[in-house]
């Protein structure tokens, strides 16, 4: 059971670092004026969008040009991590 649960952990864990490279992808992409058909660039928009547009219909946070959404994302994700990840290790130990 303990080997259930160690890779549970680390699974969740796995997911979150993964969406995280995937939107500092699109942000670093961003930067430059990308081929909106390359197939990278539409994988990270494809991936991110759904999400950041929810965030940007809450919080406009757009000043001078910049899109501060991908920042509130990044935060929300470590805090969600957090939180699931410490569900899982309570779970394994029993409460």
């Amino acid at each position: 059971m303990q080997i259930l649960w160690s890779s549970l952990y680390q699974l969740v864990s796995l997911v979150f670092q993964v969406y995280t490279f995937i939107v500092l992808g699109r942000v670093i992409v961003s930067w430059v004026n990308p081929d909106p058909y390359n197939p990278i660039v539409r994988f990270l928009h494809n991936a991110t969008e759904p999400v950041l547009q929810r965030i940007r219909r809450v919080l406009p946070l757009q000043f001078s040009g910049i899109d501060l959404s991908p920042i509130v994302l990044l935060i929300g994700l470590a805090v969600l991590q957090n939180i699931i990840l410490q569900l899982i290790a309570r779970l394994h130990n029993g409460f």
